[in-house]
């Protein structure tokens, strides 16, 4: 295969890690601009996702379409109703400071750790995607007739790929829209404003840190839930989407959302296809170093503001 067609192909599979990554990220982001915590659990609550899909699609049997479909529904709903009670019965009682909620966040990222391997085990297991076609992509060709359009390199992905891509993009147009065009969503931005004038207004400030560290959540479950037909479940597979939503958030800028989506498609892109043409371990090593870069000539990242 060829140059060009090789980088089709791996362009296709650094979209889909965008894809996942970008949903898993916008709910850090989310997370520390309204709250202003860093939320060190979020990988495990990625995991939960995944985990809860298999329980899932196993329980209901069936055509694969309809457990994946209940899936992707209720797994996030459960994980992002398990952090917001988490958040009350935890965080709240320290008062959300931000040492504190460290500690806290990495206590709760070793119980969801231990009670999934005892209860799921320590093995991998897949969840069968609802939908796998195959389907052939064109390729362009300049010849002497200008651009023509060809299938001679045999260039294919599946249609669950395309999906989840879709399924992101469709996410993100609706958080946007919740976020801007709802009361919840106005709320929601007069606490990340300040937090104290908002109370003072009668704003629930507790209640609405509660959503947020559940919406936060229940994006990342969304995303397991979309990439586990891809990759198997594991309890040990929130380590690298965390570091990864970690690198994104610095750099696209602490609690900006438009800086999370163009980070998350900067560094999901490179890795797909610096891993496709090199290897995994190279991807990791420039998003880390992009990330020192970030730190070093503009700290507050991409588009984001230096917070208070």
């Amino acid at each position: 295969m060829e140059f060009g067609p090789h980088l089709m192909l791996a362009s296709l599979e650094g979209a889909v890690i965008s894809a996942i990554l970008v949903l898993t990220a916008m709910g850090l982001s989310i997370v520390f601009g309204v709250m202003r915590i860093v939320n060190v659990a979020h990988g495990e609550f990625f995991m939960l996702g995944a985990v809860l899909a298999w329980y899932i699609t196993t329980f209901l049997g069936g055509h694969p379409a309809l457990g994946f479909g209940v899936a992707l529904i209720v797994a996030p709903l459960l994980v992002g109703c398990s952090a917001a009670f988490a958040d009350r019965a935890i965080l709240k009682r320290i008062n959300y400071d931000p040492d504190r909620t460290i500690v806290a966040t990495i206590g709760m990222l070793y119980i969801i750790q231990q009670t999934t391997l005892m209860t799921f085990g320590p093995e991998a297991r897949p969840v069968e995607a609802p939908f796998n076609h195959r389907l052939s992509l064109p390729w362009f060709e300049f010849g002497e007739n200008g651009f023509v359009m060809t299938w001679p390199w045999g260039l294919s992905t599946t249609s669950y790929k395309l999906f989840v891509i879709i399924a992101a993009l469709t996410v993100l147009i609706g958080l946007w829209l919740f976020l801007t065009r709802t009361k919840i969503g106005l709320i929601m931005r007069a606490t990340q404003q300040d937090s104290e004038m908002a109370q003072a207004f009668g704003v629930p400030v507790g209640k609405v840190y509660s959503w947020v560290f559940g919406l936060g959540a229940g994006l990342a479950a969304l995303g397991a839930v979309l990439v586990v037909p891809i990759q198997q479940a594991h309890y040990l597979m929130g380590h690298d989407p965390l570091l990864l939503a970690f690198i994104v958030v610095i750099i696209g800028g602490l609690g900006s959302l438009p800086g999370t989506v163009i980070a998350a498609l900067l560094i999901g892109m490179s890795d797909g296809i610096i891993s496709v043409f090199f290897s995994p371990t190279l991807a990791k090593i420039i998003a880390t170093f992009l990330v020192a870069m970030v730190l070093v000539f503009r700290p507050q990242g991409l588009l984001g503001k230096t917070v208070p």
